[in-house]
């Protein structure tokens, strides 16, 4: 045994690997990313590890690759459920011959962005199991367990984190690291399995999948994926789920803390939340007259042991979500385990008296828009299409700009105020189809990054060439997937591809293969020719497309020898702050008598010199 100082996500690569996994894929997004991260150049020889193009391909090749009786991991965060059900639904109606294992991440308290969403409601639809560990460590144990379950039922098997079991960071002991043992691959023809050509098909595919979730029951219930204490004068009892099993310890203590008697509560901690352990569920339910849920999220469970309570003809009262005092919003903590706890004792919970409720600190918070970097070149593109929108003789609240995932929606914070919408990945191009189609006359602007363009940005471009709808798409480019952490994507630059050609798929040949004709490739740190460039696409007819090229600050700044800054002249500065308020550039900074730039921050990308009336920015 060795001990690891790993977090969540990368004990999920470890597991994967450890157990013998072939293919590990997924597409970037917190608070997933890591697992592929952790092994994105380190999986041993014979592990093929990949940034999918989005979650959809990334699920259909390790359920291709498990049909073909390999362990395969998918990951991906909770949204990236929606692009990939599709394929998780149809997978799971025809089941897996090797291990294959569906991570995902869903994010209470909307730490990463996004919505609250919960994948269990997915897992429930497609009848699949869920694991949720509520640590490090069983990130681990229960993501090998995913694998042992998938075979032994022959269906895929969902492992459901949080984040705050996925960031979070522990020494855990491991056992030494197996290496991968290849495995050959079956090829199995088998029509009645693995398609969907007719209604008996998918009918009989539907019965196998009930029948793999009561085998998943068995074995969930005779691996003991679950604890029960169950005191002999128990008359409260509490069920948690996942990450709220951490607190519970801490939240008994906060009970007693303000002289709560927690002596007698039942627990049943659950590790497996689809199937539920339907006889631990039943024994906790024939002993106790009240029943505190603790699950993140959705009462999936809650709902779950009312209804179980009524098919035994029991009056419990169960406490939670849909019942006092819990939320539906947010992550928990140990203060939110004992307010529930408390309401099912009946007791009174004064969180008030805790110096460290989170409530209490978040309003101790500085308010502070979100920003895009120093020398991010997305910056160039915002003030350009604002001052094009000036050129072109209309009001900001005249002309429709719709943002997109990633680090182009931060064109919605100020200084800029420049986009409107954000929805899903790739909607920006169709959404702004959709106000040409609704009447709006004045010219509409899509923005999307490139990383999101390849992701999901390519239907509702060739939609809009098909159908020449009047549109500019501006695809702001700056070669990685920099939101999530700077991962590698298809149009990411040769050097840093894994192949062995190094091939890189360049989005202005993509662009042209779409049909696009009336298409503008420009430099975003250009701030005139940026704005000249909207301009003139803006009066054209039918479909435009700007790709605005520049690496990434970040990026570009680790691998450059020499970062040449800008200066002020202060003799010809007159301190009218417009470059920082035009700007809203952290290297720029107002010390209370001088407008300075901050060297350390500044890259030199010349945006602000374009807005100084004095021309008193210059190079160093």
């Amino acid at each position: 045994m060795s001990k690891m100082n790993l977090s969540g996500n990368e004990a999920v690569a470890r597991a994967a690997v450890d157990a013998g996994a072939k293919l590990i894929t997924g597409y970037p997004g917190t608070p997933s990313s890591e697992v592929i991260g952790s092994i994105w150049d380190k999986a041993p020889e014979g592990v093929a590890v990949e940034w999918s193009v989005n979650e959809k391909v990334a699920f259909e090749q390790a359920g291709a690759c498990a049909w073909a009786g390999q362990r395969a991991l998918s990951t991906m965060k909770m949204s990236g459920l929606n692009v990939a059900y599709d394929s998780v639904i149809s997978i799971a109606y025809s089941g897996c011959v090797g291990g294959l294992v569906l991570y995902v991440c869903d994010d209470p308290g909307v730490a990463a962005g996004m919505p609250e969403q919960d994948v269990r409601g997915f897992a429930l639809m497609s009848d699949l199991p869920v694991l949720e560990p509520a640590s490090v460590l069983e990130s681990y144990t229960l993501t090998r367990y995913a694998f042992e379950l998938s075979e032994a039922i022959g269906g895929p098997v969902m492992v459901r984190s949080v984040t705050n079991v996925a960031q979070s960071h522990a020494l855990v002991e491991l056992p030494p690291a197996e290496g991968f043992t290849p495995r050959e691959p079956a090829l199995i023809r088998d029509i009645m399995k693995y398609t969907k050509a007719g209604a008996k098909i998918c009918m009989d595919q539907h019965q196998d999948l009930l029948g793999r979730l009561e085998q998943a029951e068995t074995k969930i219930s005779a691996d003991r994926l679950y604890t029960l204490d169950l005191s002999e004068h128990a008359k409260v009892g509490v069920v948690s789920v996942g990450v709220a099993n951490s607190f519970l310890t801490e939240a008994r203590a906060l009970l007693q803390e303000q002289g709560i008697d927690t002596d007698n509560l039942a627990l049943l901690k659950l590790s497996a939340t689809s199937p539920l352990p339907r006889a631990a569920v039943a024994e906790l339910l024939t002993q106790c007259e009240t029943v505190a849920v603790l699950e993140e999220n959705e009462p999936y469970v809650e709902k779950a042991l009312i209804v179980a309570a009524y098919q035994r003809k029991k009056q419990v009262r169960i406490i939670g979500k849909l019942e006092g005092p819990l939320s539906r919003i947010g992550s928990y903590n140990a203060l939110t385990c004992a307010k529930g706890m408390a309401a099912a004792l009946g007791a009174m919970f004064r969180t008030d008296l805790f110096s460290h409720d989170p409530a209490a600190a978040e309003a101790l918070c500085c308010a502070r828009p979100i920003g895009v970097c120093a020398g991010c070149p997305h910056r160039g593109v915002y003030i350009g299409l604002n001052q094009a929108v000036k050129k072109l003789g209309y009001k900001k609240d005249q002309v429709m700009i719709t943002g997109d995932i990633g680090c182009t929606i931060l064109g919605m914070s100020p200084p800029f105020h420049t986009l409107w919408t954000e929805v899903a990945m790739g909607a920006s191009i169709a959404m702004a189809q959709g106000y040409v189609h609704a009447g709006v006359k004045t010219p509409v602007f899509a923005t999307i990054g490139d990383s999101t363009f390849m992701h999901a940005g390519m239907p509702p471009l060739l939609n809009a060439v098909q159908n020449q709808t009047p549109v500019t798409v501006i695809i702001m480019d700056n070669g990685w997937t920099a939101m999530t952490g700077m991962q590698v994507n298809a149009n990411t630059a040769p050097e840093y591809q894994q192949t062995p050609d190094k091939q890189r798929v360049d989005v202005v040949d993509i662009v042209k293969g779409l049909g696009v004709r009336q298409l503008f490739i420009t430099d975003p740190y250009d701030l005139p020719k940026m704005t000249e460039t909207i301009v003139e696409a803006a009066r054209l007819p039918g479909v435009k497309v700007i790709v605005t090229r520049r690496e990434c600050a970040i990026q570009a700044g680790r691998h450059k020898k020499e970062r040449l800054h800008k200066v002020i002249d202060e003799e010809k500065c007159i301190n009218c702050k417009l470059c920082i308020t035009t700007t809203g550039c952290p290297s720029l900074v107002w010390d209370g008598v001088q407008m300075k730039i901050d060297p350390a921050q500044c890259n030199g990308c010349g945006v602000c010199v374009s807005i100084c009336p004095k021309e008193a920015i210059g190079n160093e």
